[in-house]
Order: structure tokens, then sequence, then C-alpha cells
């Protein structure tokens, strides 16, 4: 591996096959990958652990810079080697499987090419299985190299030679201009596997691959002036979908940190209710209505499955499966990514009160009524059971979107979510004729209403405030002219837009609160969060700032990877902080794109 200890999150382009994905640095390192899925434990984990996490290196030894590029309108992934000798390509991709209900498929290609020249290449494929604890043995079998160990047992197959040395497989090769090398990594779990891994086979996967994600982005509506940008950011979400279920991970990665050196390390490889819903939203803004046909199956299955709870007909997360076990522990034999312990796995959070999810699903169920197809009956009786639960538990603290650690609170955005669960419902109620409680519905829609507009109000400030009698600011407020609650002119939200630009606002890049005068449990600082800053430009744009809006829409375009990733958060020089590439992220962006086109024409 490379002198550098660990490459800078951002250097990293993502690849995968709808089930699980892997981190591709721009040194030609895989150091993340989870099989057979998102939520599963680790492979490849050395962006958590240089030394015992495991990693699948392809590099030359000559001295070369490096680019990385997606092949044009698909998540195949070139990395690029050019140097005095020669220039060579690494085409890395996942095939994903034909079947949609296959769960268990895992297929990695990585093929390298001289396109110029002659260079030496040498590879390195170091798996440590579930995240470094479990050993493994190594063997040859059929002219393969067979990685077992008591979970899961993985084959590689190569065109050219190698040798296995202390469980690890080694391989150094030279190429001429023309001439290619092919590595395929597969399940195998059998004893008479297919051979995989000839150059004719991995130019038939590599051509189907590219036209599965050609075939797939052709559906995209949108024309407007940053395809580029939302194209790559919707590729981008799909890469996050679980094909068998029609789940949506938040991020396929686990505990990057929101601050070097910091605690704020979390599992973000789980389907939240709320990060899955908004997701539906984008896409179906962009006309993909078959992940929306997906999504509510899974949902459906979950209102299904969920007994009476105090806590809420839902969980506020599933794994992509749908099961319910996501108890949080800590892998303190890894040191974290640049030393930023604790290394966790599965999420505490699970266990919080968030009412704001029923605001973002039922919001997300009334477009899909809207834009896809009509809702089924079904659907509408899990509409019904989120809303009778709201209109009698809105009233009450939680742990918030931005789920703190601190205890719960009245939170102003929670409210609103809850106000948006209801009016949508009651809207849809009203457009398909559907049975519902509507003179309820109503008084507890408007006695929401009255309260945020009377408590959560600072007249002093002159702005909305973060949670009930408050003095303190938050970004997720921007969510209430987006939710329609308010109009985007309106006084009231104007002078807290004006305040926000003043106090949470960094250069257009948005902080979504000040952690000293609203504690959240948790130690030290953290970056900008990219969400709030693509939601601040969508609320300038409604409020008529269209010129600011765009200004500040570039600017953070620029701050994307040099592929249009971003990860959940920006540190203070702009480089990438916490899990990525973060869906919440990817989803706002199109939805700011959308709304800016719109506002100039």
């Amino acid at each position: 591996m490379d002198e550098q200890r660990y490459l800078p999150i951002g250097e990293h382009g993502l690849i995968g096959n709808l089930r699980t994905v892997a981190l591709v640095g721009t040194d030609g390192t895989i150091d993340w990958c989870c099989v057979p899925r998102f939520d599963a434990p680790s492979i490849f984990a050395s962006i958590l652990d240089r030394d015992r996490g495991g990693f699948f290196s392809l590099t030359t030894d000559v001295a070369a810079t490096t680019r990385q590029f997606y092949f044009p309108d698909t998540n195949v992934l070139i990395t690029r080697f050019l140097s005095d000798d020669g220039i060579a390509e690494i085409q890395d991709f996942m095939p994903v499987p034909g079947d949609r209900h296959e769960a268990e498929s895992f297929r990695l290609i990585r093929r390298v090419s001289c396109v110029r020249g002659e260079l030496p290449f040498r590879a390195h494929i170091a798996p440590r299985f579930d995240y470094g604890l479990q050993p493994h043995t190594l063997r040859e079998h059929d002219g393969r190299a067979v990685f077992e160990s008591a979970s899961m047992a993985l084959a590689l197959n190569s065109t050219a030679p190698f040798e296995m040395v202390d469980g690890d497989v080694l391989s150094s090769f030279r190429l001429k201009q023309g001439e290619t090398v092919v590595f395929c990594l597969d399940r195998a779990e059998t004893t008479t596997p297919p051979r995989y891994g000839t150059a004719e086979e991995a130019e038939a996967a590599f051509t189907s691959t590219v036209e599965y994600w050609r075939r797939w982005l052709s559906a995209s509506r949108y024309r407007g002036r940053w395809r580029e940008a939302v194209h790559r950011s919707a590729l981008t979400l799909k890469l996050m979908t679980y094909a068998p279920t029609g789940a949506i991970v938040a991020a396929p990665t686990t505990s990057l940190p929101e601050r070097l050196g910091g605690e704020r390390n979390w599992d973000y490889r789980y389907v939240w209710v709320r990060d899955a819903a908004f997701c539906i939203y984008a896409l179906l803004r962009l006309g993909f209505t078959e992940e929306a046909d997906q999504f509510m199956t899974f949902l459906a299955a979950r209102v299904r499955e969920s007994d009476p709870d105090p806590e809420g007909p839902l969980q506020i997360m599933y794994r992509v499966d749908g099961s319910e076990s996501l108890s949080e522990r800590r892998l303190d034999h890894l040191e974290g990514y640049e030393g930023s312990a604790p290394v966790r796995v599965g999420n505490d959070a699970i266990n919080q009160l968030q009412l704001d999810i029923y605001g973002a699903l039922v919001d997300s169920i009334y477009l899909y009524n809207k834009w896809g197809q009509p809702i089924s009956s079904g659907v509408w009786q899990g509409v019904t059971t989120f809303v009778e639960w709201v209109c009698k538990n809105w009233d009450q603290p939680d742990e918030g979107v931005w789920e703190i650690r601190g205890g719960r609170r009245d939170f102003l955005y929670s409210r609103l979510m809850c106000w948006v669960a209801i009016e949508r419902a009651i809207r849809v109620a009203h457009q398909r004729g559907l049975p519902a409680d509507l003179v309820r519905w109503s008084q507890a829609r408007d006695a929401i209403y009255y309260q945020i507009m009377d408590r959560f109000w600072d007249p002093d400030l002159r702005a909305f405030v973060q949670h009930r009698d408050g003095h303190t600011l938050d970004a997720s407020v921007l969510m209430m002219p987006l939710s329609k609650f308010v109009a985007p002119t309106d006084p009231r939200w104007l002078t807290t837009l004006d305040l926000l630009g003043d106090t949470l606002v960094s250069d257009t890049l948005v902080y979504r609160y000040d952690p000293h005068l609203s504690p959240d449990g948790l130690e030290g600082e953290e970056g900008t969060m990219s969400i709030c800053t693509f939601w601040y430009v969508e609320a300038l744009s409604r409020a008529g700032r269209v010129d600011e809006a765009r200004l500040a829409f570039e600017k953070m375009i620029t701050y994307a990877n040099h592929l249009g990733l971003y990860a959940e958060q920006l540190g203070p020089t702009g480089e990438q902080l916490g899990n990525f590439p973060q869906a919440f992220t990817h989803l706002a962006l199109i939805s700011a794109a959308f709304n800016i086109d719109r506002a100039l024409g």
C-alpha cells in the first residue's frame, strides 16, 4: 500500500451491485467492502484500520499520477495511472445480478490495461473477515485462490500469475500497450464453482454492466442546467439501494468521523425511514418510479409486522432485509480512520423517538400517489395508522432529526414534520375520496400550526428557534418553506433566513446548530452539514433570492469530490467528513437543482 497511511475520505470512488458497495481509492486500493450486503461484516476495511482491516491493492511500481472518473452515465469506475513509462487504467465494477431477489450474489471485477508504453504492476489481495476478527485459511483450487473463514469463502481468479503468502495473495506483472490482466473475486461456497475471470468473460460482464446503468439512467426526466451533478447523484442513490427488498441505506459506510480524533462516528449502513423517504422523493422527481414501488412494498411489510408500541408504529431504522436487530457495539481492535475511535457497528439510535419520520414518509407517499401511481388500500391503511398515532403523540419531546444523545426536547422540526404527515394525508384523502377522520386530523394539524407560530417564535431574535421556548437556531427550520408550512416570503420567515445566514452560514456552507449553545450530549466540534447547505440554497431560491441561491449552489458543487460525491459533512478546509457518500446530501442536491432551474426558467 501507499506510504500515506490513510487516503482522504474524498479520494474514493464507489462501485456496487445493488446489494453492497466497495470504496476504491485514487491509489487503486479497495479499502472498504462488506459481503454480501451493506450491513454485513467487512472483508476489506483498511479505511478503518490500515493494518487489521484488509484491502485489495492494485498499483504500479513506478512514479505515477492518478486520475479517476466514471465511465460515462454508469457506476463503472476508471482509475488511470500516468507515468513517464506509460499510461494504464483499472476498470472496477460489480455486475448487477439479473434476478432482483437474488440476495447473496457478490462479484467484483478489476481489469487493468496498459494503453500506452509499458508499466509494471503489483496486486495484494488481503481480505480480513468479520471486521478483521475472523481468521481464514488460503488454498489453491482449480487454478484459483480460495480464502475460507468460518462464515464465508471467497475465490480469486486471475489471468496473471500469483503466489500465496501468509494468507494473502500477491501478484506482480508487466503490461505492454494493449495488454490486459483481470482479477475476479467471487463467493465460493460450492466445491466446484464455475471458472470466472477470463478476458472474454470480463469483457462480457463489463458490457452488460455498462448497459444496465445506461438503461436505468435513460429514464431520467431531468434536462436542467446541472445534469451531470444531478445524474451522478441519482446514480449514487441507486447504488445505495438494496434491490432484494427495495431498502435504501443512509450511507454505505460506518464510523467515518465527523471530526478527526472525535467520537462522532456512527454506522449508517441501515434504512432510516426518514432518509429513504426523502430518497424516494428525489428519485420520483427524476422519473424513477420503480424504486418507489419497491420501497412502498418494503414499508408495507414493516407496518404489518409492527406491534402496537408507545414509541410509534415504525422504528426509525431497519436492517436492509427489514429486520430490527441493530444493537450498537464497539470494535476496539480497529484504530478507526486516522485514529478516530471508536469504530461502531449497529446503531443505538434505533431506540430513540423521532417524530419527524412520519412527515417524511407520508410526504413521499403523497408524492408517489401524485407522480407514481395511485396508492393501494394497504398503503392507505398504513398512512391512517401513522396519522392516527401522530394526532395522539405529536406534542411530546423526542431526540429529533439530528439524533441527539443529550435527552429529549420539544423540537420545532419534529412538530413541523408531524404537521406535514397530517396535512399530506388530508390532501390524499380529499384527492382520492379515501376514508379518514378528517375533522380530528384537521384539528390536530391546526393545533400544531398554532403552537409552532406561538411557542417556537422568539420575538427578540425575530426568528423561529430549535426547540420550544428556546433561543437557539437550528438549520432544520429551513424545511419550513420547503415543506410548505410557511410562505417562502413570509416576513417572519425572511427574518429567520437572514439570522440563519448571519449565524450558521460560513461562506454559503451551513452548520446544523451550535453545539455550545445547544448541547447534544457529545464531545467536540463538527463540520458543516452538506444537506443543510442544499436546504439553504433551496430556501434562498424560493424566497426570490435566486442569484444568491445559484452562487451558493455553484460553490457547493465545487466541494464535491473529483467524482461528484459528497460525504455527510465538510471540514474547515473543505475536506469530506463523515460517512461517504451520504444519501441525504445527494437527494438534497437534486431537489435544490430542480428549484433553482424552475426559478431561472
